[in-house]
């Protein structure tokens, strides 16, 4: 996420309330999660095990939990509780706006445009030209969407990412400013939900397919010309490479790569990253090669133990 001007590092400071390692007119353009950060960014941490991650960052700004030595070029925050204050910038810089209409005044939408009955549009919301909103969708706020897309009823797309921290009175969750941005030529099913990111955007990039019934979590992004079937369900700050095919109720986990043309078969789970160009399936996911070797072993377990029984006769 940037920000609508450039702010200081003491201006920073000043709104979180917080101590900072710097000069006090340390640029800082935005703030966004570690995968995705750039210069002039803030990240934070709050965990001794990621320090060393968050401080070699393309992040200039580091919003961490103890003074540690700065590294040259970077400035730092200090908090007593860095998730918190990275909620508070999110909801200062991006705040919830209610809405009483059905379609926010400020929403662009494209000529030849058609949005069924019952839909909810958000404000900042950007349509393309010639798309078909069906009945019941609900589009969150700062959406963009391209052109030719089709969306069936009961989608929602920008709810909130799944990101929790567990304390001690009950689970405190990262407040999301993000976006979903949907390209040219994507269709999606009906009931679909797509989060958006939590400072970045969870993309769905052109000509990609989706089936009814499907969960995409916050920042990640599906690239072009891919299928994916129905119930599947893919967890945050995934990458999905072009025309990859998922079937039905493959899982997902969270930060893993699916490589080009992958064909992944239906109730997989994947656990971790995929090369490009092959099938897999199975839990966890694997090469049609390798579980098949693997469930030939299994097979001949019976007939093992039927050898070791005989031997010690």
């Amino acid at each position: 996420m940037k920000f609508p001007k450039p702010y200081t590092l003491k201006e920073i400071a000043s709104l979180i309330n917080t101590d900072y390692v710097g000069s006090d007119d340390f640029p800082v353009l935005g703030m966004n999660e570690i995968h995705v950060v750039e210069p002039g960014d803030i990240v934070f941490v709050d965990h001794p095990k990621y320090y060393d991650k968050a401080l070699q960052s393309a992040a200039t700004i580091v919003l961490i939990n103890k003074e540690v030595e700065c590294p040259e070029g970077k400035a730092l925050l200090i908090s007593d509780d860095p998730f918190r204050d990275f909620n508070k910038l999110t909801t200062y810089f991006k705040p919830f706006r209610s809405s009483s209409v059905s379609i926010a005044a400020d929403a662009k939408i494209g000529e030849g445009t058609v949005i069924q009955p019952n839909c909810f549009i958000g404000n900042n919301v950007t349509i393309g030209k010639n798309c078909v909103i069906h009945s019941n969708v609900s589009i969150y706020d700062d959406a963009i969407i391209g052109d030719n897309v089709i969306i069936h009823a009961g989608t929602i797309l920008g709810a909130s990412a799944f990101y929790y921290k567990n304390r001690p009175e009950g689970f405190d969750q990262l407040k999301s400013g993000g976006r979903v941005v949907i390209e040219n030529n994507v269709d999606i099913g009906a009931a679909c939900t797509i989060d958006k990111g939590v400072t970045g955007d969870t993309t769905i990039r052109e000509g990609s397919k989706i089936d009814n019934q499907v969960q995409i979590g916050h920042d990640t992004v599906i690239g072009k010309k891919c299928l994916i079937a129905s119930q599947v369900g893919i967890a945050g700050c995934t990458v999905i490479e072009d025309e990859v095919t998922i079937w039905g109720q493959v899982g997902i986990t969270s930060g893993v790569t699916i490589g080009k043309k992958a064909v992944i078969s239906a109730k997989a789970g994947v656990s971790k990253s995929l090369e490009g160009g092959k099938h897999y399936f199975g839990i966890p996911a694997d090469d049609f090669r390798s579980k098949y070797k693997e469930i030939a072993s299994i097979k001949k377990v019976p007939e093992l133990i039927e050898q070791v029984k005989n031997l010690s006769k």
